[in-house]
């Protein structure tokens, strides 16, 4: 049977459960549509997730439409908890876009879809709410063209702009090829269809088009190849892993290196096998998301930006401290880019304050651990001014291994980049991967404690010794390499090569849109250069001032916080991270929580115990 998966993407409050559940009405799966307001949904099923109306964790249901089966994925809207929505766009087919008709395009939906086209994932467009009062739906068609070509089905002059058949066959004034789905599939076009969640007007329209216009997969036959892309606590504490599965099958008591597999439900239909293509819960496994199952794919690329705060959390009752480090490491497993670290204190890595409250309320609901947060702090990054190189060599420390790095600056955007400048069968494999392994990790603390990006990493020396063993075949470790020598080594060299070669710490900016009626646009922009905010573009209409600019991450919040007294209420402010920014004066540093390889005497006495 044929299957899609499906993911339900919007900005907050645009309507996207109301639609889940619309479409699960439609279909057969429920009886009534449910309610967020009155907790009553069937993929908000998290009892924080009922009480405050919003979707926190991605949910998949499934059922059957014209001989395709559907896994529908509803996705959060809230920008705090984009990285839920990152991890299920690298296991989509196609995507729904919903849009307010009362609100129009907003900061989250802009960046949604610059990600679903960079993605080239295949996308309709829903716009909502055409129903409520002030809903202009063409108006928002006019915004959502200036981000991408959107057309209405039956629009021919509009997909002749973007197909050569079809605009050969209307100037001819012959019959029009039916092009619309060829050109959603290739993610030429976005097909717009308009309507009401609540009142089903429009979503006949819309779930015909799922399945006509959006790509359908086949079972995929081949060797077993997947990925984890959620995972939560079961009953009794469980690790549950939601895995599409791209080729193959997977059956329970298959073994795999993450363990064997003890349980399997496929979503659609609770069958004990999985073939490609499909999604599943499985049981048994000691996976992370991200993790790959059987065969791995090409890792993915990060497609939305990185967390950009932190906070300091301290359980109320300080007994509670190794409770509280547990379950922050349940949280992790179930969203990694918490990035749990610990030195004198616990922290954790936020999007906003909202991710911040709903940690919190996690924590006291299901642990019985009743927290407190320090103030939101901005996470920096470091990058290269120099180029820096470093060797040891065997014999000359207590590690059995030759390691030379040399550091040089990347391009902006390009992450950590690693090469070899020695022939890789100058000696085994293993030895290589544990230097790559471990440059990556330890560049996650640079010279300041913040994570290093945007640099190439060249290994320039290697050596080992040989595996030895005495003449009654005991293995002397006294006397031979191993993976462990060079991941011992390779943070000191890699320390040494940074601080030849300097870092300077750079603080992420948001690019902001405040929309404020005209007579308040004078008591605003002070209050924006307070907040050093950049203004690059001002827009005058009759009644109001569009201004678009940058603003530090960390004066995000409170800029916020004051505009409603400024603007009487009516101003819209919205922001999104954009780039980074060199800091200007001293430069923040950040306690680090490893073994401190800047320092050679205080490394080796935690790895060795010795100097």
């Amino acid at each position: 049977m044929r299957s899609l998966n499906l993911g339900i993407l919007a900005h907050v409050d645009a309507g996207k459960t109301s639609l889940t559940e619309r479409l699960l009405l439609d279909a057969g799966v429920i009886r009534e549509l449910g309610s967020v307001d009155a907790g009553s949904t069937q993929t908000d099923s998290l009892d924080l997730e009922r009480r405050r109306g919003i979707t926190i964790k991605s949910a998949v249901v499934s059922f059957p439409l014209d001989g395709v089966t559907v896994n529908l994925i509803d996705t959060p809207g809230h920008p705090d908890f984009i990285a839920e929505v990152e991890r299920v766009l690298t296991v989509l087919d196609g995507a729904v876009l919903v849009v307010s008709a009362v609100e129009g395009v907003q900061a989250q939906t802009r960046v949604l879809l610059r990600t679903l086209r960079r993605m080239r994932i295949p996308t309709l467009i829903f716009v909502n709410k055409t129903d409520r009062r002030g809903a202009d739906s063409e108006k928002v068609l006019r915004e959502i063209n200036t981000l991408a070509p959107a057309v209405r089905p039956g629009d021919v002059e509009a997909l002749a702009e973007h197909d050569d058949d079809v605009l050969a066959a209307y100037l001819d004034g012959a019959t029009v090829p039916d092009r619309l789905g060829a050109r959603t599939r290739d993610v030429t076009v976005h097909p717009v269809f308009t309507g009401s969640a609540i009142t089903g007007d429009g979503a006949g329209a819309l779930m015909a088009a799922l399945t006509t216009l959006l790509p359908t997969r086949h079972p995929v036959d081949g060797p077993l190849s997947g990925t984890v892309f959620k995972v939560e606590r079961g009953p009794a504490g469980e690790k549950v892993a939601y895995v599409r599965l791209y080729s193959g099958t997977l059956r329970v008591r298959d073994r795999l290196d993450a363990g064997k597999v003890t349980a399997i439900r496929e979503v659609s239909r609770g069958a004990a096998e999985v073939s490609g293509g499909q999604i599943a819960r499985v049981w048994g496994l000691d996976v992370r998301i991200g993790d790959p199952i059987g065969e791995a794919r090409s890792p993915e690329d990060h497609h939305f930006a990185p967390p950009t705060l932190e906070t300091v959390v301290t359980p109320v009752r300080r007994s509670m401290g190794g409770q509280l480090h547990a379950a922050l490491t349940e949280l992790a497993e179930q969203d990694p880019l918490i990035d749990l670290r610990q030195d004198d204190e616990l922290s954790v890595s936020l999007y906003g304050e909202v991710q911040k409250e709903v940690i919190g309320a996690t924590l006291l609901d299901e642990y019985g651990i009743e927290v407190t947060f320090r103030e939101s702090t901005t996470i920096c990054v470091e990058r290269l001014t120099g180029t820096g190189a470093a060797v040891e060599l065997i014999g000359t420390g207590p590690f059995l291994a030759t390691v030379g790095l040399r550091v040089e600056p990347g391009a902006p955007g390009s992450g950590i980049g690693f090469r070899l400048g020695v022939e890789l069968g100058s000696m085994p494999y293993a030895f290589f991967a544990a230097v790559e392994e471990t440059v990556h990790a330890a560049l996650r603390q640079g010279l300041r404690g913040w994570q290093v990006t945007d640099v190439l990493v060249t290994m320039t020396h290697s050596g080992y010794w040989a595996r030895q063993s005495h003449a009654h075949g005991t293995f002397d470790k006294s006397m031979s390499s191993t993976a462990g020598d060079f991941r011992n080594l390779t943070p000191l060299v890699l320390m040494a090569a940074l601080a030849e070669a300097g870092t300077t710490v750079l603080e992420p900016m948001h690019r902001f849109r405040l929309t404020v009626p005209g007579d308040s646009y004078r008591a605003v922009m002070p209050v924006l250069a307070r907040h050093r905010a950049i203004p690059l573009t001002s827009e005058v209409t009759e009644r109001t001032n569009v201004i678009e600019g940058d603003i530090p991450a960390k004066k995000v919040h409170s800029l916020a916080r004051k505009l409603p007294t400024l603007t009487r209420g009516e101003g819209e402010f919205e922001s999104a991270f954009d780039h980074y920014r060199e800091v200007v004066g001293e430069l923040p540093e950040r306690p680090r929580s490893d073994h401190n390889p800047l320092n050679r005497k205080e490394y080796l006495l935690h790895v060795v115990r010795r100097v």
